[in-house]
């Protein structure tokens, strides 16, 4: 039989009562209020689409793709940057939306071995767009995170309609989290990781602009939930008992605001999205891959631009504090999310990971004081 015919494509189950996000729990991160979804899709346009994918004992991967907003993407890009907290690993795009401050095609995270054929599913997708016929150069932007611990990752499982079928069905609305897409078959200190969200929403003084955050985490070091040193209580964390829990990994963040952001001070906010890693007891190991990519979506850049100025209205420096501050309190939501909505999971060569334990983590958040 066809290898691909195999597998299945289909969301998961709805998640069990003992699946909560953090403020569903109780535990509030950060003085800035959310957005309506709490997620990326808060910033108006945003649209996340995810493909996973199960099969058997070996099959645990998949697709999450972000695209920022509905129009044209080649034809009006927006306003980007990328920032690199530890560099081991395979993303595709950084040296030209470092060069030119702009991206042009949709965000896609994936597995690592899995980067090419997402990025060839990409450059397809753009060259059918209504618009395109003249297009000969497309600069595609793939993410992602090893997963061939639960993975059979060797496989190469993603085809290129898998990420086309994630485009294809990506929508405004909430976005599922945990063990979804790019996030179905990664770890993240030491327990179940996976796919996260987070929104925070500026008063009306400033601005009322939204920041917004996913995340795929698959990465090690010592667990804070809210400041709370959660991994030590639990006696779960890196270089415990002679280095008996390796802190290597990767994470995703994608980053989108509605903010006039200058691909300059998009870099600085990306930067500040790097010190919600951090927040959470995240380390950027030496096999590490942390990848922040951020977006805004005013002030479009057109491909065919009519003139030779384009007229542009951006923040000035010093109004860019609240935003950093979003980003640092969305990211490190984001990655809670990511931790508390996955489900203990099963995978390749009979290795199985645990979620995080919901009650001895309520109980310990209550010992702190840090809980609702």
């Amino acid at each position: 039989m066809n290898k691909s015919l195999l597998l299945l494509l289909a969301l998961l189950p709805a998640f069990s009562f003992a699946q909560k996000r953090a403020r569903d729990l109780g535990i509030k991160i950060g003085v800035l209020p959310t957005g309506t979804m709490n997620a990326i899709t808060d910033v108006a346009g945003v649209k996340v689409g995810q493909v996973t994918l199960t099969e058997g004992a070996d099959i645990r991967t998949g697709v999450t793709a972000i695209i920022p907003h509905e129009g044209n993407l080649f034809q009006q890009k927006v306003q980007a940057a990328m920032y690199i907290g530890n560099g081991f690993g395979k993303m595709t795009g950084y040296s030209q939306v470092e060069e030119l401050g702009t991206m042009e095609s949709p965000i896609v995270l994936t597995n690592t071995l899995s980067v090419p054929t997402a990025a060839d599913a990409i450059i397809d997708w753009t060259l059918g767009q209504k618009g395109n016929e003249n297009v000969r150069s497309v600069n595609p932007v793939v993410g992602e995170t090893n997963d061939s611990f639960l993975n059979d990752i060797r496989g190469r499982h993603v085809r290129k309609e898998h990420v086309l079928n994630a485009l294809a069905q990506a929508e405004n609305g909430p976005v599922q989290e945990g063990n979804v897409g790019a996030g179905t078959g990664t770890i993240c200190f030491n327990w179940k990781g996976g796919i996260g969200t987070a929104s925070r929403k500026l008063p009306q003084k400033l601005g009322g602009y939204t920041v917004g955050v996913l995340v795929q985490t698959n990465f090690g070091g010592v667990l804070k939930v809210n400041g709370v040193p959660v991994g030590e209580e639990l006696g779960q964390y890196a270089f415990k008992e002679m280095l008996d829990k390796s802190p290597d990994g990767s994470c995703m963040m994608v980053l989108a605001t509605d903010a006039p952001l200058d691909a300059r001070n998009l870099k600085r906010l990306a930067k500040r999205a790097f010190m919600g890693l951090a927040q959470t007891g995240g380390i950027a190991s030496n096999g590490s891959g942390d990848f922040v990519i951020a977006f805004s979506t005013a002030n479009i850049v057109l491909h065919d631009a009519p003139e030779r100025t384009a007229p542009a209205t951006f923040l000035i420096n010093d109004a860019t504090s609240p935003f950093f501050l979003a980003a640092i309190e969305s990211t490190e939501e984001a990655i809670i999310n990511s931790l508390l909505m996955a489900r203990t999971s099963e995978g390749t060569q009979g290795h199985k990971v645990e979620e995080l334990p919901k009650e001895k983590l309520l109980d310990i958040m209550r010992k702190y004081g840090r809980l609702k």
